[in-house]
């Protein structure tokens, strides 16, 4: 992003996996931390912590992230985010959608982790077809 500032936008969508036990809780954990300005703090802490992703120990690490525990609790208990969740799962399913990540870069699917220079690549040839 800070390469292509002001070039390219960032937009995700939660695709929690209908077979794992806490995935819908773990997006609705990513997004209680947005609400406090700590998705990405969030995020990366659930793909390092997984599988540990139960109630008790998304609260852990709300506690180790410094978010306001009570607000963060509440919000996970009231399951806050469910709606926009559950509208994500639609779209991945309306598109056919059925790995994760996968990523979109003009139009263009890209499925799995990939190394910076694959998507650069993609970026370089989106943004000089974007200026012709």
């Amino acid at each position: 992003m800070a390469v292509y500032k002001g070039k390219v936008r960032l937009v995700i969508k939660n695709y929690p996996y209908k077979y794992r036990d806490y995935s819908h809780i773990a997006a609705e954990a990513s997004l209680a931390a947005r609400d406090q300005g700590k998705f990405w703090e969030m995020h990366d802490l659930l793909l390092k912590k997984s599988p540990q992703l139960d109630r008790a120990s998304l609260i852990g690490y709300a506690k180790e992230l410094g978010l306001d525990v009570k607000r963060f609790t509440e919000s996970l208990d009231a399951m806050k985010h469910s709606t926009s969740i559950e509208k994500d799962k639609k779209l991945a399913v309306d598109m056919d959608l059925y790995n994760t990540p996968t990523f979109f870069i003009n139009g263009r699917k890209v499925i799995g982790n990939r190394p910076y220079e694959y998507f650069q690549k993609i970026m370089e040839e989106e943004l000089r077809s974007a200026k012709k």
